[in-house]
């Protein structure tokens, strides 16, 4: 504990000479409920540069342990991840890209999640870094490894639907968990792994168009989805493995790989969310920034689009800290059809000496959205 509260405590004076501090706002507010009836979903960024180095990762244990504190506060319905829950799936080698092997950083990832256990549902979905691919593009992860069902029974009693991952093995990567009279209407979380097989696509869909979900609010979660400009990727999805040797302290890493039978975002919007008359809004992350669009479904609904991944935040990726400890509070108003987004990290509010810089307050990071 000693150690922990140590790094922290380094953490936050290193944090002083961060980018970041250009958002000076004045007087510290506590995050608290616009409207006292409201509740809120939660949702965490990419987490990789946390748990690839030691020293980061007391900024995540902070992050979760804020979220379990302020459950009640903030009325905390769901938490969500948008993916990259670690660096590398298949490292045992220390190089420059981090000083935690993956054993070490997926026993980190879920750490934090644990403290969820037993008090809020979670969906953790998975990034790019989170699988190891062979020369075929085939996938593999030890996501199931740590993020199972059994883990946290709230996750259990609220899972609704759930398929395959390529090895055929069941898995909360493509879930979906059922909230019901959120304010007289009903909810289900979905999430699709990153860049999504054609066979996970058709699942999703199906249950999207499942009867007993038609008046539902679909929320869907995926990792790899919208740009900081604003557009859908389009871009060959490709991955690469790791060479087994290192030159110059750097792991060698192979030519890019193409992914088969996978989706991009534009290829996520046009077969599963446009067509679906429920799903209404898309979380992701991926690309380091904020983004956010709106386009309307075949039924002429809105769809709200949102990206968030503040890794390269608090000096980014190889120096850095992993992110300032920022994460997004989507408060859903008693009306069933605002929602308001805001950028907060518990990181700067926990000290006097940064709370006036815990909060993100421009366009791109605080905002109202409205359903239909």
């Amino acid at each position: 504990m000693k150690r922990i509260l140590l790094s922290i405590f380094i953490l936050l004076e290193c944090s002083l000479i961060t980018p970041c501090l250009t958002y000076a706002q004045g007087e510290y507010q506590k995050p608290t409920l616009e409207n006292r009836e409201s509740f809120t979903v939660i949702m965490l960024p990419d987490i990789q540069n946390y748990v690839k180095w030691e020293a980061n990762q007391p900024i995540l244990d902070l992050m979760s342990a804020w979220i379990v504190n302020n459950i009640d506060s903030l009325n905390i319905k769901m938490v969500l991840c948008v993916g990259d829950l670690v660096q590398n799936n298949e490292k045992i080698m220390n190089d420059y890209d981090g000083d935690q092997t993956t054993d070490q950083q997926w026993k980190a990832a879920v750490r934090a999640f644990d403290r969820f256990n037993g008090k809020v549902p979670y969906v953790a979905a998975t990034g790019n870094h989170d699988y190891s691919i062979d020369e075929r593009g085939n996938r593999t992860s030890r996501y199931n490894e740590f993020f199972n069902v059994e883990r946290n029974f709230l996750n259990q009693k609220y899972l609704a639907q759930h398929t395959r991952d390529e090895q055929g093995q069941q898995t909360l990567a493509n879930s979906a968990y059922e909230l019901r009279n959120l304010h007289g209407k009903d909810y289900l979380f979905l999430t699709i792994e990153f860049a999504p097989r054609d066979t996970v696509i058709t699942w999703a869909k199906k249950v999207a168009a499942m009867k007993e979900y038609e008046n539902h609010r679909i929320i869907l979660t995926t990792h790899s989805y919208l740009s900081p400009k604003d557009k859908r990727g389009e871009a060959e999805i490709s991955w690469l493995y790791w060479e087994p040797y290192r030159v110059n302290n750097m792991i060698q890493k192979s030519p890019k790989i193409k992914l088969p039978l996978s989706n991009t975002g534009k290829q996520i919007w046009e077969k599963l969310v446009q067509p679906a008359s429920n799903i209404e809004m898309v979380l992701s992350g991926h690309y380091a920034g904020e983004g956010y669009r709106m386009d309307r479904n075949n039924e002429g609904k809105p769809v709200h689009q949102i990206l968030f991944d503040a890794q390269s935040m608090g000096g980014g990726g190889r120096s850095g800290n992993g992110g300032d400890g920022w994460l997004r509070i989507l408060e859903f108003f008693p009306d069933s059809k605002t929602v308001k987004v805001s950028t907060f990290s518990p990181l700067f509010g926990i000290s006097p000496t940064t709370q006036k810089y815990a909060w993100k307050r421009d366009e791109r990071n605080e905002f109202l959205i409205r359903f239909e």
